[in-house]
């Protein structure tokens, strides 16, 4: 059976408990089997992890140590998928640099707060992830990130909405949604989920859905098409 681990906790603005228990109706009613947890302790056991085929981390504003990212890290390049979304997985651990390295993105603002009415265009309508989702708006706060150019965008939304100083420098496409590898693993990132109702129903749901059993799947397709750890390992430091 097909294991993810949930975890969950941090800053209470974002609901960290509604939403893991959104995530795991969506793990469970795809017959996956679930560990939920409120302790990054999970992260401590470097083996544990690498025997799981998900981690959906939960957590925004909060620290980390360089020893728990290395094993999160270690475990996603060897298959394990990694999925999430809003703070709860881009701005989980703003100090933890290999965090933003794995997950594609750090984010930096949210001009205009909670409620800023904004458009979710969809920019690769033939992908698995968003097939058969058309473009929609959403009241909510409009997230800011400084992205990775290598990630796979999914969909994105225009800034700036609300004007403030960042306004100065003109119009810009904000990647909401995007894919990535690390090593063999799948990651998945959505950047709605503020609060546990923006994702609860409708296309947001449909599209954080997918994105976690898509993660999953990675290991199983890095062995399907031939792929091997070592074709990423190397040696020396490299964060």
């Amino acid at each position: 059976m097909t294991q993810a681990l949930i975890t969950w906790g941090g800053w209470p603005g974002h609901e960290p408990d509604k939403v893991a228990t959104i995530f795991r109706a969506m793990l469970e009613d795809a017959g996956m089997d679930v560990e939920v947890t409120d302790s990054l302790a999970c992260f401590d056991d470097g083996e544990a992890l690498r025997g799981l085929d998900l981690i959906v981390p939960v957590w925004t504003m909060s620290e980390l140590s360089k020893e728990a990212a290395a094993n999160v890290s270690e475990a996603v390049s060897r298959g394990t998928g990694l999925a999430g979304c809003h703070g709860g997985m881009c701005d989980a651990f703003r100090s933890n640099v290999l965090w933003q390295f794995m997950t594609g993105a750090n984010w930096v603002a949210h001009p205009g707060g909670d409620g800023v009415n904004y458009r979710v265009t969809i920019t690769d309508s033939g992908h698995e992830l968003v097939q058969g989702i058309e473009g929609f708006d959403v009241s909510s706060e409009q997230y800011y990130l400084h992205v990775d150019p290598a990630n796979h965008i999914l969909a994105t939304t225009r800034f700036p909405t609300v004007t403030w100083y960042h306004s100065a420098n003109g119009p810009v496409d904000m990647p909401v949604a995007w894919t990535r590898a690390w090593g063999l693993g799948r990651v998945y990132y959505n950047a709605l989920g503020h609060k546990a109702d923006v994702i609860a129903s409708g296309a947001p749901r449909e599209m954080l859905r997918r994105g976690l059993l898509w993660a999953a799947k990675g290991r199983r397709a890095a062995e399907a098409s031939g792929l091997r750890h070592a074709d990423f390992a190397a040696e020396g430091k490299h964060f």
